[in-house]
């Protein structure tokens, strides 16, 4: 997993999904997997749909656990199964954590030439695919690939993935993890069983988090986490730095006084994000696309009631502006850029937006 993806899935229990053992708040989606495991005719791939930040990697891992440890679906183990569970002492499990299993494949975002994080997945290793399930399988037979994630391909890797979706080889199996089902090809989404998980129940959430951390799931600064982090665990470890709580509510201060701006408050808050830690921005930048996801699901309500041209074009810019702020911060987390120009910039976007 690449660092700016280890800032979501990583943070779940302090280690990488491919050596987290536990899951909260999605038993039914594990069944569902455990049960098409089980059937004679389990679906060659799976795409893992929720919000970042809830597990759907350290799912998609276990699920590969399982399979490659227990390579017959027909087996008296898997039939007495509660779950997808693996010890952590099984050599696969062992060998995952160590990223020496050679029937897993794990695709995402890899650094260029000069050491910097692509924003897409490079086709050429989307390509590896077709190598990969052409070889010979392992001890198992099982052949298994995790795309993490899928929004991250541009066009010609997502094609180079479908000639492997449209032509799977017998016992392959692909799990497909997207934070927004909407921006998977509908080529690729065609040829998958979507598995879509939920936001964390606050309950499991708190569980999660103490399990991570070591401590009390009462514990008041956890309450406090859980409570802003809506159902996220990445996000519910990120803001457990107080820091990072009250630059979040900065933050929502400011975004409550659009479309005026607050210029006081927005040198303020550049500041509380200026150098090169790339947790103050994380926060930032997921408070602002929560802002905005609330108020795209609000006009999209009203326009569902009225379906008015004004609330169709309010919604493209709120739309434009989620795009050009997440484009605008991944050049700034990746190439260091000045924090105070792009939180100016970001409420500018949000300005001319919520004018519209």
């Amino acid at each position: 997993m690449s660092p700016a993806q280890q800032n979501e899935e990583d943070a779940v229990t302090a280690r990488h999904p491919r050596a987290n053992a536990l899951l909260f708040g999605h038993a039914a989606a594990e069944q569902t997997l455990l049960s098409a495991y089980r059937s004679s005719r389990v679906p060659h791939a799976f795409l893992l749909v929720g919000p970042k930040g809830i597990g759907k990697a350290t799912l998609a891992y276990r699920m590969a656990r399982f399979v490659l440890a227990h390579p017959d679906p027909a087996a008296p183990e898997v039939a007495a199964a509660s779950s997808l569970a693996v010890d952590a002492d099984n050599p696969v499990a062992r060998r995952i954590a160590a990223q020496a299993q050679g029937d897993l494949l794990v695709l995402e975002r890899t650094p260029n030439d000069k050491g910097v994080l692509r924003q897409q997945i490079a086709v050429d290793d989307v390509r590896r695919t077709v190598s990969f399930f052409g070889s010979t399988a392992g001890e198992g037979g099982w052949r298994i690939a995790i795309v993490d994630a899928v929004d991250e391909l541009n066009r010609s890797s997502a094609n180079a993935l479908l000639k492997v979706l449209e032509e799977p080889p017998q016992r392959a199996l692909l799990l497909l993890i997207s934070h927004s089902a909407a921006r998977v090809p509908a080529t690729l989404r065609s040829r998958c069983c979507v598995l879509t998980l939920r936001p964390l129940a606050e309950s499991d959430l708190a569980k999660a988090i103490a399990a991570a951390t070591g401590g009390p799931a009462t514990d008041p600064q956890i309450d406090a986490a859980v409570t802003a982090a809506e159902g996220s665990v990445a996000r519910a470890l990120a803001l457990l730095d107080e820091d990072a709580l009250a630059l979040r509510q900065r933050a929502l201060n400011l975004l409550g006084t659009l479309p005026n701006l607050d210029t006081n408050g927005l040198h303020a808050l550049g500041d509380a994000l200026a150098g090169t830690d790339v947790a103050p921005l994380a926060a930032f930048v997921d408070t602002v696309n929560d802002w905005l996801s609330k108020r795209l699901s609000t006009v999209t309500a009203t326009q569902n009631g009225s379906r008015g041209h004004g609330e169709l074009g309010r919604m493209a810019l709120i739309a434009e502006a989620w795009e050009r702020i997440n484009t605008a911060a991944r050049d700034a987390e990746i190439y260091n850029l000045e924090r105070k120009p792009f939180v100016f910039s970001v409420f500018g976007l949000l300005a001319e937006a919520t004018r519209g």
